[in-house]
C-alpha cells in the first residue's frame, strides 16, 4: 500500500515536536553556562528565558493568517528555516543582545511549527490512524525535552558548549525543511484553496487509490469547511461556549502556574543550589527529569482512552501538590544555601562576593537571594564585620530528598497535566470553532508561561524558594477542586455526545452542585 506516506509524512512533522522539547530541556543547561560567561544579573536570567516565549507569544498570535494563507507544509517549512536562522544568530554571536535576538526567532519558529504540525497531521491522516499519529507530536516533545537536558549535559564542561547545544537544532530543523519539500500539502488547505481535484490527488496517495474512500473522505472536508464558516470569532465568547472558553483557560492557566515551567527553565541552577557543585553534575542530575517525562508520558498516552482524563487530572494534581510541599519542607530544614539565581563575576575579579572558584558567601553582599527563613539572622547590619563569611555545605540527604521530590512531580505532571490538558481541549470545544478556540487558550497559556518565567527568580529572591513551592503547591489543589466541579467526565462519550451535553445551560451549574459528571453524561 501506501501508508508509508501518512507515516513518513507524520514523523517529518513531528520533528516540530522534537525541536520544541529540546528547545524546551537545553535551557536550564545552557542558563548555567552562560551565567558565568557573561556574569549575568537576575533579571538578565529572566530575561535570556522568558525571550523565546515572547517569540512564542508573538507567533501564537498572529500565526492564523500565515497557517491559513500559506497552509500548514509551507508554515512548517518557514517555522524549520527561522530555527535555523535564530540558532545561527545564538551561536555565532555571545552576547546578550543576540542571545535574546536569537530566543526571540527560535520561540517563533518553535510555536509556529507546533501548531502547523498537530493541524498538517490531523488533516493527512485517515480517521483510524488519527489519533495515533497525532499523539507522536507529544511523544516527540518529551523525548525532545530529554535531548534538550543530555546534550546540555554533554557539553556542560566543553569551552562554550552551549553554542553546541544550540547549534544541535540546526541539522533537525533542515532535516525537516528536506523532507517536507518532497511531502503533499494537507488536502484540507487545498480545499480551502478551491484546489479540488489536487486534493483528491493527495487523498488517492493517502487512501491507496480506494475511490470510494476518497469521494467521501472529500466530501467530508467540503462539509466540514462548510460548517465552520458559518461560526465566527465573537461565537466562542457567546453564553453557549463562555463556560467552556473558561475551562479551557483556567486549565492552561493551571499547566503553567502548577510548576513545571519553572522546574524545566530553571532545573540546573536549582539542583546546582542544592548542592550538585559542578556545572556537569548538576546538568546530569537535571537529565534525569528528562528521561522521567518520556517514561511515564507513555503510559499516559496508552491508558487516557480507558481510565480518561479527568482522574488522570485528579491523582496527578494530589501527587504533584504533596511532592512540592515535600520540596519546600525539605529546603527550607536547610537555609545555608546559596541564591538561586547567583552569577559569578568575571574570572579574573577573585575578590568578588561571588567566586566562580569559591563557594564562600560574603555578608556584606545582597541577602535577597538565601533561600527561606532564618536567613536574616545571618546578616546583620551592612556595617557588621566580614568575619561572618560562611561556607556553604550541603548534605548529600538533602540533595537526594530534592532531586527525588523533583523528580516525582515530574512524573506526576508527565502523566496527568501535561498530556490531559490537551486531551481536554481537543474535545470540549465543538468542530466549528475548534481551532479559533486552541489558538486563543494557547496564546493564554504562552502568555502565562511568560509571566512566570519572567519573575520566577525575582520571586525566589524576595520569598525564598521553599514558599514558591508552597505557592504551587496549594495550586496544585485548586487544580484538584477546579478538575472535580469543572471538568466533564469524556470517557467513553463520542464528541458529538460530549459537546451535546456540555451546550446545556444547566452543566455548569450542576457541577458545582457537586453532582456526578459521569452519572450526568450518561
Amino acid at each position: 500500500g501506501c501508508s508509508w506516506l501518512v507515516v513518513v509524512a507524520a514523523v517529518a512533522a513531528s520533528l516540530s515536536g522534537l525541536m520544541l522539547g529540546y528547545e524546551l530541556g537545553l535551557t536550564s543547561g545552557v542558563l548555567l553556562q552562560l551565567r558565568e560567561v557573561l556574569s549575568l544579573s537576575c533579571s538578565q536570567q529572566e530575561l535570556l528565558v522568558s525571550s523565546q516565549l515572547v517569540g512564542a507569544l508573538i507567533a501564537c498570535l498572529a500565526g492564523g493568517p500565515v497557517l491559513d494563507h500559506y497552509g500548514r507544509r509551507c508554515s512548517l517549512i518557514l517555522s524549520a528555516a527561522m530555527v535555523v536562522g535564530g540558532s545561527v544568530v545564538l551561536v555565532a554571536v555571545t552576547s546578550l543582545i543576540a542571545l535574546v535576538l536569537g530566543r526571540v526567532i527560535v520561540g517563533m519558529g518553535i510555536a509556529l511549527s507546533g501548531t502547523a504540525a498537530c493541524l498538517y497531521i490531523a488533516e493527512i491522516s485517515p480517521m483510524e490512524r488519527r489519533g495515533l499519529l497525532v499523539t507522536l507530536y507529544e511523544l516527540m516533545v518529551v523525548l525532545g525535552v530529554m535531548m534538550g537536558f543530555s546534550c546540555s549535559f554533554a557539553f556542560a564542561t566543553v569551552s562554550h558548549g552551549w553554542a553546541y547545544t544550540f547549534g544541535l537544532a540546526i541539522p533537525l530543523a533542515l532535516l525537516q525543511m528536506s523532507a517536507l519539500l518532497f511531502l503533499p500539502p494537507s488536502p484540507r488547505f487545498l480545499v480551502t484553496k478551491n484546489k479540488v481535484e489536487e486534493a483528491r490527488r493527495v487523498l488517492v496517495r493517502i487512501q491507496c487509490g480506494a475511490d470510494e474512500h476518497v469521494d467521501t473522505e472529500l466530501w467530508n472536508i467540503q462539509a466540514g469547511l462548510k460548517e465552520e464558516s458559518g461560526h465566527s470569532f465573537m461565537e466562542l465568547f457567546s453564553a453557549n461556549l463562555r463556560s467552556r472558553m473558561l475551562t479551557g483557560v483556567a486549565l492552561f492557566f493551571f499547566l503553567q502556574v502548577t510548576g513545571q515551567p519553572n522546574i524545566l527553565s530553571y532545573a540546573s541552577p536549582l539542583l546546582k543550589s542544592v548542592g550538585f557543585n559542578s556545572v556537569a553534575a548538576a546538568t546530569l542530575a537535571s537529565t534525569g527529569l528528562g528521561v522521567v517525562k518520556v517514561v511515564f508520558t507513555i503510559p499516559a498516552v496508552l491508558l487516557v482512552d480507558r481510565v480518561g482524563p479527568k482522574k488522570f487530572l485528579c491523582v496527578g494534581a494530589v501527587v504533584m501538590g504533596l511532592t512540592l510541599i515535600t520540596l519546600g519542607l525539605t529546603l527550607q530544614s536547610h537555609t545555608q544555601l546559596t541564591s538561586l539565581c547567583r552569577s559569578t563575576a568575571a574570572p579574573n575579579h577573585t575578590d568578588s562576593a561571588w567566586n566562580i572558584n569559591h563557594t564562600r558567601w560574603d555578608a556584606n553582599s545582597s541577602l535577597s537571594g538565601q533561600w527561606g527563613r532564618g536567613t536574616t539572622a545571618w546578616a546583620g547590619a551592612s556595617g557588621r564585620s566580614a568575619a561572618t563569611k560562611m561556607q556553604t555545605n550541603v548534605s548529600s540527604s538533602l540533595k537526594v530528598a530534592s532531586l527525588i521530590s523533583l523528580l516525582v512531580y515530574v512524573a506526576a505532571f508527565s502523566v496527568s497535566l501535561g498530556p490531559m490538558v490537551y486531551v481536554v481541549i481537543s474535545e470540549i470545544f465543538p468542530m466549528g470553532v475548534r481551532g479559533r478556540a486552541a489558538s486563543v487558550v494557547a496564546a493564554v497559556n504562552w502568555a502565562v508561561n511568560l509571566l512566570i518565567s519572567m519573575s520566577f527568580l525575582t520571586i525566589t529572591e524576595k520569598i525564598g524558594v521553599p514558599n514558591v513551592m508552597f505557592f504551587h503547591s496549594a495550586m496544585c489543589f485548586a487544580l484538584l477542586v477546579f478538575v472535580i466541579l469543572c471538568v466533564p467526565e469524556t470517557k467513553g462519550l463520542t464528541l458529538e455526545e460530549i459537546s451535546k451535553e456540555l451546550a446545556k445551560n444547566n452543566y455548569l451549574s450542576d457541577a458545582l452542585c457537586f453532582k456526578n459528571d459521569h452519572s450526568r453524561l450518561l
